[in-house]
């Protein structure tokens, strides 16, 4: 260690106040954390490319300061779904610190990473307060049935109204107008259900009506339209 002159000619002083970091959250305790292997969490966060084209929604489950578990959600631009696929493989395996500093393809995967760190070492997961915290295989659960992303596409003009494309239930395949042409519902179709029954020998036609539902007044409706092309 150099020290200057200046700190040379200095005499010493004892350090009173020497309590260590103060605690935070984890898995149902409150931690000491002094060093990356002491963090645990679950979490999830969001991040953005610097032209703001396209987000990532990033799950991370860390067990003894390394990522066990990774679900990369990615919507807006269609290289980041590539950059998605490397992330998977890439971030699984890291410590926190590794792959905060690794370079994960993407702007907003990266940027996204770089939030959970900071809600992760800060205690702000979301198993801060739950015994033992969650199991590998937890991120999982957030897709749901069909395993398939929850995402909302929605569109509209001032000319001609709102379009739903797709919502969390599913495909939309046709909205429900009433006499004022005014929406009441939907009728969607949830892909990964479908697919699913598919995969299981199901006629594709019979697994298309039994992943299709209602929402709404569906069936008050005046006149139903595609959204796509009405």
């Amino acid at each position: 260690m150099i020290y200057s002159h200046e700190v040379q000619n200095m005499c010493p002083v004892t350090k009173g106040a020497d309590h260590g970091p103060a605690p935070i959250p984890q898995e149902g305790k409150w931690t000491q954390v002094k060093e990356i292997k002491d963090i645990n969490a679950f979490t999830h966060g969001i991040g953005w490319c610097a032209p703001q084209q396209g987000t990532c929604k990033l799950t991370l489950n860390v067990k003894d300061g390394i990522i066990e578990e990774a679900l990369v959600e990615a919507i807006g631009c269609s290289g980041m779904t590539h950059s998605a696929a490397m992330s998977a493989e890439i971030l699984p395996g890291k410590t926190i610190l590794e792959a905060l500093n690794t370079d994960l393809v993407c702007d907003a995967i990266n940027t996204a990473m770089r939030e959970l760190f900071l809600q992760i070492v800060y205690g702000r997961s979301q198993s801060a307060f739950s015994e033992g915290g969650l199991a590998i295989g937890a991120g999982l659960e957030d897709l749901g049935k069909g395993l398939r992303s929850q995402v909302a596409t929605m569109y509209g003009t001032r000319a001609k109204g709102p379009r739903y494309l797709e919502m969390a239930e599913g495909y939309i395949r046709k909205v429900a107008l009433d006499e004022n042409n005014e929406i009441i519902g939907y009728e969607f179709v949830s892909l990964g259900r479908m697919m699913e029954m598919i995969a299981q020998g199901m006629d594709a036609n019979e697994a298309l009506k039994k992943a299709s539902g209602k929402y709404g007044r569906f069936d008050d409706a005046a006149r139903l339209i595609d959204p796509r092309h009405e």
